[in-house]
């Protein structure tokens, strides 16, 4: 029986308040209205936004809501004006829009889109539709959608402008990825660095986003990729992935900035930061090289701290740079990443630690949070919360 046109009920992990476990709830999802696409979502990954947004201490959030933004599904049903999708569609949701048209999308000095380009934080915008309103509800109460996307449900409503139509044969429990972690740290090394052959570089923290990381640098031919973590049982995986050394700096008697210039003559060509931690951020920003390091941030803390840099620090040249979807413009871009991952140029499978139901969405969060570790030795970079509602995946 066609479900378009009417409202679907269906399973989703809403966050009722700050602070507390998402609930398996049974909700409502309307159809979509003009310009926008109602999807299946079949795939998602937890990442650390998820988590930052229930965070007590991040004050721009609402509630109830329905978090996810990482994910990937099918399209079930069109909104009046849409063209570009059709039922059946594989698609991946964007939390990042491209409209096509407004100033930044026709710039390519930026992948915002004008539909983001003057929130506060990207993280508490799009909580509603365009016209103002939600397509969900839960016991007689709206919920707020979250980044655009909200892929936390079995189905979801999202603009035409926040979504890729992407290759029919691509696993969606793997390229759901796609959506944030990997394309934001590989995208920081290859367009916000814009790593060099034949250049050194330094990652700091090797979670999914900063294994991610060091696939863009390996990808643009650095001679050296540090991979720095407190968790010595991920450096195998990041030196599969391409890390030529990995460092503990619990391990080290001297900041670690020191031993990095030590290690290459003054510092490493850039350095990217993955982890969000103001004295992390400093550590990484004075391991680059004077005269032309750059720093690239990526991880974000959820208190408004600041990274105490001295201005002397960049007059002599060291450059600081930050990333935000990793500088792809994202309808334009993530079908072609999707495309590279099926030919096989980057390892997108290596990154998934752990497939879970949807019901253990919470266990989810649990594995991101603590790093659990597999059987074989292998830290969890990502675990998907698969084929929703009864499988699941999460991302440390």
């Amino acid at each position: 029986m066609s479900t378009e046109g009417k409202v679907i009920k269906c399973k989703a992990a809403v966050a009722w308040e700050a602070g507390k476990p998402l609930a398996i709830e049974e909700i409502e999802v309307s159809p979509p209205k003009r310009h926008e696409v109602r999807v299946k979502i079949v795939a998602t990954g937890v990442c650390r936004t998820d988590h930052h947004a229930v965070n007590p201490s991040f004050k721009e959030g609402v509630f109830p809501v329905i978090l996810g933004h990482e994910g990937a599904g099918i399209v079930e049903s069109i909104g009046q004006g849409v063209t570009k999708f059709k039922p059946g569609d594989k698609v991946i949701p964007l939390y990042m829009p491209q409209c096509g048209h407004c100033k930044f999308c026709l710039n390519p000095k930026t992948n915002l889109c004008e539909k983001i380009s003057k929130v506060k934080t990207p993280i508490s915008d799009q909580d509603v539709m365009s016209d103002g309103t939600s397509r969900f509800t839960c016991k007689g109460k709206p919920l707020y959608h979250f980044m655009g996307t909200s892929t936390f449900s079995e189905y979801t409503v999202v603009s035409e402008s926040s979504l890729a139509k992407i290759d029919a044969a691509a696993p969606l429990d793997k390229v759901c990825l796609i959506g944030c972690g990997f394309s934001t740290g590989y995208g920081a090394a290859i367009n916000t660095a814009q790593v060099e052959p034949g250049s050194t570089c330094a990652v700091f923290g090797l979670g999914g986003v900063g294994l991610s990381a060091v696939m863009g640098c390996k990808a643009a031919g650095a001679s050296k990729i540090l991979g720095i973590d407190i968790n010595k049982d991920k450096f195998p995986l990041a030196k599969k992935l391409g890390a030529t050394d990995c460092l503990n700096p619990q391990d080290l008697r001297q900041p670690i900035q020191e031993l990095i210039a030590e290690m290459t003559n003054g510092g490493v060509d850039f350095a990217i930061d993955c982890v969000g931690i103001p004295d992390v951020m400093k550590a990484a920003f004075e391991s680059t090289t004077v005269g032309w390091g750059t720093f690239v941030i990526v991880g974000v803390a959820v208190s408004e701290q600041s990274i105490p840099v001295s201005p002397m620090q960049l007059i002599m040249g060291r450059k600081i740079k930050a990333t935000f979807f990793g500088g792809w413009k994202s309808v334009n871009s993530v079908p072609k990443l999707v495309s590279d991952y099926m030919a096989k140029k980057f390892d997108l499978d290596a990154l998934v630690s752990h497939t879970l139901p949807f019901e253990k969405i919470s266990d989810a969060f649990d594995l991101m949070i603590t790093g659990k570790r597999k059987k074989h030795d292998e830290w969890s970079s990502w675990a998907l919360l698969h084929n929703l509602p009864s499988q699941a995946g999460s991302s440390i």
